[in-house]
């Protein structure tokens, strides 16, 4: 699984229609270069290679006032599948050494129906609890600096159930719209004293 193709995926949903430099400059404003490592480069390859594959539409755009000419790209049926095919499974991946699937997941979350989004954080739970119970046998009483980096993970596991635990009592508690939601109407501030 990669986060790029995630991220390029979900990106080019997100405008509907875009051309490579918007997407670019999205996925780089999210600071996806630092936490992903999804580059100006990556981010174009993928877009040549999901177009390959057909997940998304190219369409050329001659030079006109907006600029000189580009190719806008646009998400298919298939695209479609293959975005929310990963997303739920960046979801469930308990994968120490591939963090970056999670944060690109969390960015598309609300992409997702609530109640599924729930039961796939439930899921990732039992993968942090089944991550733990394979580390934690492992550290010994004997003074051992290998014992650190496995109290680490057990630790690592803790604090993220914890937090995986927290998401799913507020998703419960009805933060964010959610996928088939219908959008929240910006509350209005109360007057002084009311």
């Amino acid at each position: 699984m990669s986060a790029t193709r995630l991220l390029v995926l979900g990106a080019v949903r997100g405008f509907g229609r875009a051309h490579g430099y918007e997407i670019r400059r999205a996925l780089l404003s999210w600071g996806s270069n630092e936490w992903a490592n999804v580059n100006p480069g990556s981010i174009y390859h993928a877009l040549k290679q999901l177009t390959k594959e057909e997940l998304l539409r190219a369409y050329d755009v001659p030079t006109n006032e907006a600029g000189p000419p580009r190719t806008d790209y646009e998400i298919t049926e298939h695209g479609d599948e293959e975005f929310l095919r990963l997303l739920r499974e960046a979801v469930v991946t308990v994968d120490q050494r591939r963090p970056e699937l999670l944060s690109a997941a969390l960015g598309f979350l609300t992409e997702l129906p609530r109640a599924e989004a729930i039961e796939l954080l439930e899921r990732r739970l039992e993968g942090l609890a089944a991550w733990r119970g394979e580390v934690a046998p492992h550290i010994s009483r004997d003074p051992d600096h290998l014992n650190e980096l496995l109290g680490w993970w057990v630790h690592s596991a803790d604090s993220a159930a914890e937090w995986t635990r927290g998401l799913i009592e507020r998703l419960k508690d009805g933060a964010y719209v959610m996928a088939g939601e219908p959008p929240q109407a910006p509350s209005s501030p109360q007057a002084p004293g009311g």
